[in-house]
């Protein structure tokens, strides 16, 4: 409770640091004049987000919108959507921004603006098999006889089919289709972020699941915003230094990371 209240007295003197000006790009002015901001999200990335038992929206992605929202003065809105709708969604102006585990790539950065990263993460690998968690190098599993599974359009399709393209692959729209088929011995193996699949090895002990050791790439995880306005995006960057700097981002990555409390939270 104690580092809550921290982090709660952070964003609050970083809110008044932040107050608004009354005229804004055309994508903050949406936001100001609605009241609203509208976050796209999978919210099945645990420790990033995820659904809690209530079916809310929990993680140090909501940690960090709940701040933008505060300082903006509105109210928070998470949309969820497959990982693989959350850019065209953003595109079309259906959300106003995304916090969802996306890699900054310089593919999807030629569409939309980036700030961050307020993440370092790497692809990690989620099995039932300790021989296959043993794996150094994406060489390991990379064989006809290997079926791995992961998000569609994600970097973690892009890297299987780049670095393991040996192996046969299966796409799912969520990440819970993806456990689901692992659960049912149907793939192999999981290919993921590294924080998801340690999450989900000690949330589904039961299920004998192995998240491997060795981070196989290295993943810039940003925030994704409209590239039409430019106020919108300096100020989520400077916003995002603020809670760099404060201290105030470290203490919502050792909450998420370092303290699994939050774990009997989900369903």
């Amino acid at each position: 409770m104690k580092k809550v209240k921290a982090i709660a007295i952070l964003v609050l003197g970083l809110t008044l640091l932040f107050a608004l000006p009354a005229t804004a790009g055309p994508v903050l002015d949406r936001i100001l004049k609605k009241g609203e901001l509208v976050v796209g999200t999978s919210g099945d990335q645990p420790p990033l987000t995820a659904k809690n038992r209530k079916g809310e929206i929990i993680g140090l992605e909501a940690d960090l919108a709940e701040s933008f929202a505060g300082a903006m003065g509105v109210r928070l809105k998470f949309q969820v959507r497959s990982f693989s709708e959350l850019l065209p969604a953003l595109l079309a102006g259906k959300v106003d921004l995304i916090l969802s585990g996306m890699t900054i790539t310089p593919k999807r950065n030629l569409k939309v603006a980036f700030v961050g990263p307020y993440f370092i993460s790497g692809k990690g690998i989620l099995t039932k098999l300790e021989t296959v968690a043993s794996a150094q190098d994406p060489g390991d599993i990379n064989r006809p006889d290997f079926t791995l599974a992961a998000l569609r359009d994600s970097t973690s399709q892009l890297f299987a089919e780049q670095m393991i393209p040996d192996a046969k692959l299966v796409t799912t729209k969520t990440l819970d289709e993806a456990l689901d088929l692992l659960f049912k011995g149907e793939v192999d193996a999981l290919i993921a972020d590294h924080p998801f699949c340690a999450v989900a090895a000690l949330r589904y002990r039961g299920k004998r699941l192995v998240a491997g050791e060795a981070r196989f790439t290295f993943e810039p995880i940003g925030i994704a915003l409209p590239s039409n306005d430019p106020l919108l995006v300096n100020w989520i960057e400077n916003f995002l230094s603020r809670l760099s700097a404060s201290g105030a981002l470290k203490q919502l990555e050792d909450r998420w990371f370092k303290n699994g409390s939050w774990l009997k939270e989900l369903p």
